[in-house]
């Protein structure tokens, strides 16, 4: 839908019965999170907090809560940008079939971003930092975040929108040693859009203007998330899928405003000047900690009629980000595996905090020339994916044949894992890279943004049969000799806290060895964990404690394992080390107190009677 502002939005989910208010007074710390997250986990409405403690002005959440909503939202709209998408990934497309192209090149014409002279909405009023809602999500914060907004930048070697920057980075408004009204925290890295231009300015010895738009169409904080192909601007991909035209000006002090944004903060970032930022509950489902992150000196707190603050919840998946992502998906399609040669499909594994993990599948054209099945083009292609854009960030790559089943799904983690450790020989098919980066929010290597990744990759036969259950006849040594199975092939242990890896690697060799003379016959991997029972309860619990607490060069063992000419492998089981360790960020639990207060809006009369 061409909606003209946020507002226009709320009011179409509300009479179209996708949008419920929350009429009671609710308190901005803790409780408006807890409240998003309850009705997210029910795929409930989205939420118009009518009366936040402490600020005049309401919010909204939970508008991409669902697949369904999000597509009603872009109903009129989201196969023309489908089609937009598909040509700037592969042009020729146009001149294969032009006729098919007719109407959504006309889609994409009319949405070039339109600069306005005057009588913008936005300049309707202005505030405060310390008058907006100051939302804080979990009890460990450092302050209160913008948890939607989207941040605008331009080069400063080419200003003009068209080679702008809109993206999504977490804002902190309050805490720390921020002075209140005047300054706020950035956290981004440096190899994003805003990074970019941040370091060319920094070169320059030249301040960065930064504006953050908060609300509008729900199209501009789409765009902010998109993974947009080189080229095309965030501004042109927001007019085509809003069906509205991105109306944006200049003030008097050179920042640009989104006409039609509810807030809009302006503000600079001057060269080498940071203050700590955080902590911040992450979407690994642990908190990214204090660190020295980029700051704003605020300018002006812009604000239009009726305004209408937009935000957020940000945790262990799933989340809202899920469901973006499912958006996302929707609208690229295959974007990855066309830039890929022999890629067939990528995901990142929502459950397991997204970066961490992968699955993927890929061609295996070699091997049939070959007397042994092994990877081989498989592994050329996971060197790409871990060096393509964010899934840079994954530390696990599983990576399986096409050929082998062309029907194999990687959306189903059981499926798909089952497949690749029925095929797998861990005595070749694990392949480490040492020493590089990770997520700059994963705290499971050995410093900040550094660890280690791995892939495993799998073709052929089936091999093996997975056991469903722990053998009767295994006997484990202690004091790993609780088990439970969490899938078929693995199996989860626990028995020990971890104390350093000092003592942990001599334990744990010498555990191997014990159990070495055990017949592991349909066990594959071994999880050692902190709760077995907690792990092995669903899937969604194995993937985000195994994936979340390991570093793969570190917290890697195997029964009988070897090294020989540089390459490690293993002819039993493979072990992962998934034990919270002293180095790891702490976990987000939600305040009981706080949830008790939403079961009170549950009850008759309450806003969300019939929902919880």
């Amino acid at each position: 839908m061409g909606y003209k502002s946020l507002e226009e939005c709320v009011v179409d989910l509300e009479r179209h019965g996708h949008l419920i208010r929350i009429k009671e007074e609710v308190d901005p710390y803790l409780e408006m999170a807890a409240i998003h997250m309850r009705v997210f986990d029910v795929e409930g409405p989205a939420l118009y907090f009518e009366n936040i403690k402490g600020s005049k002005f309401p919010a909204v959440s939970n508008l991409f809560g669902t697949l369904d909503r999000s597509k009603f939202m872009f109903r009129d709209t989201l196969e023309h940008v489908k089609k937009l998408t598909d040509v700037k990934m592969d042009p020729s497309r146009v001149l294969k079939k032009p006729f098919d192209y007719i109407g959504s090149s006309m889609v994409a014409l009319g949405a070039l971003p339109w600069k306005k002279k005057s009588g913008a909405p936005i300049l309707h009023g202005r505030t405060t930092i310390s008058e907006l809602p100051q939302i804080v999500n979990w009890p460990m914060d450092g302050g209160a975040f913008v948890t939607m907004p989207q941040v605008y930048t331009e080069d400063v070697t080419k200003p003009g929108i068209m080679q702008a920057n809109l993206g999504m980075y977490r804002i902190q408004l309050s805490g720390n040693e921020y002075i209140p009204d005047q300054e706020i925290g950035l956290h981004y890295q440096l190899h994003r859009g805003i990074g970019v231009h941040q370091t060319k300015a920094n070169a320059l010895g030249r301040p960065l203007k930064v504006s953050i738009f908060v609300g509008g169409p729900p199209s501009h904080p789409l765009s902010a998330v998109m993974p947009l192909p080189e080229g095309l601007s965030e501004m042109i991909f927001a007019g085509a899928l809003g069906n509205r035209r991105f109306r944006y000006f200049y003030d008097e002090e050179g920042f640009c405003l989104s006409a039609d944004a509810d807030f809009v903060i302006t503000g600079t970032v001057y060269p080498n000047e940071n203050k700590p930022e955080g902590p911040f509950g992450d979407h690994i489902g642990y908190y990214s900690l204090t660190h020295p992150f980029p700051l704003m000196k605020v300018h002006r707190v812009y604000h239009k009629k009726n305004p209408i603050w937009s935000f957020t919840v940000v945790g262990r998946p799933p989340q809202e980000d899920t469901s973006f992502g499912a958006l996302i998906h929707e609208i690229t399609g295959n974007a990855i595996p066309q830039q890929i040669n022999g890629l067939h499909a990528v995901h990142a594994v929502d459950p397991a905090g997204v970066h961490p993990l992968l699955f993927a599948i890929g061609s295996e054209r070699y091997t049939p020339y070959q007397e042994v099945e092994r990877p081989q083009e498989l592994l050329t292609i996971a060197n790409q994916v871990l060096g393509t854009n964010q899934l840079s960030l994954a530390k696990y790559l599983f990576i399986a044949a096409h050929e082998d089943n062309p029907q194999l799904d990687i959306h189903d983690i059981s499926s798909f894992m089952m497949h690749i450790l029925e095929r797998i020989d861990f005595s070749r098919d694990v392949h480490f890279l040492t020493n590089t980066t990770i997520d700059t929010l994963d705290y499971s290597g050995d410093g900040l943004n550094a660890g280690s990744k791995v892939t495993f990759a799998a073709v052929g036969n089936k091999k093996r049969t997975l056991a469903q259950e722990v053998p009767v006849d295994l006997r484990i040594p202690r004091p790993f000799d609780q088990g439970k199975m969490a899938m078929p092939g693995v199996l989860v242990l626990d028995g020990r806290a971890f104390i350093s890896y000092d003592d942990e690697v001599a334990f744990l060799d010498k555990w191997c060895a014990e159990a070495k003379n055990q017949d592991w016959t349909g066990i594959q991997l071994i999880i050692l964990a902190d709760d077995a029972g907690f792990t092995a309860a669903n899937l969604n619990n194995m993937v985000w404690v195994t994936f979340t607490r390991s570093n793969p060069a570190y917290d890697i063992y195997g029964i009988d394992s070897f090294t020989a000419f540089k390459h490690w492998g293993c002819h039993g089981p493979l072990i992962i080390d998934a034990r919270t360790k002293p180095h790891h960020a702490p976990a987000l639990i939600k305040d009981e107190s706080v949830e008790r207060r939403v079961d009170q809006l549950a009850v008759k009369g309450g806003s969300l009677h019939g929902i919880l």
